[in-house]
């Protein structure tokens, strides 16, 4: 595995009527395989000072983005062990909003055209 300073992925949010997803696009010239974004766990804002997460979502991942590609992430979001229904979907909490500490991270794993497994970082959240 190797790490680099290639960062060829961007991502946005897309309100679509009641839902959030996320989109993420391959800025690169060559296409991205096997790309995965590992679960982010969240703050527990109901105990005071923070505790331990109770709330965390995960993303499927993506067989691959060509180059200049958009792909829209599903996710699940999970609260004590159970899959949140809709009205409680969490992955509002990852959106940037500008002036506010971004406490999240999007860690991204792909494999690029010679089979090497890169990372990206991508700070999210309020």
């Amino acid at each position: 595995m190797s790490a680099n300073t290639e960062k060829p992925l961007t991502f946005s949010f897309i309100d679509d009527d009641a839902d959030i997803r996320l989109q993420l696009s391959n800025d690169a010239d060559h296409a991205l395989k096997c790309v995965e974004i590992l679960t982010v766990f969240l703050k527990d804002l109901e105990t005071p000072g923070g505790g331990p997460s109770q709330a965390h979502i995960s993303f499927d991942a993506v067989g691959s983005i060509r180059p200049k590609e958009n792909v829209v992430l599903s996710h699940k979001a999970w609260v004590n062990g159970k899959i949140a229904d809709a009205s409680s979907d969490l992955l509002a909490r990852l959106k940037v909003v500008s002036g506010e500490v971004k406490p999240y991270v999007l860690d991204i794993s792909w494999q690029d055209p010679e089979g090497k497994t890169r990372f990206q970082r991508i700070p999210v959240g309020h």
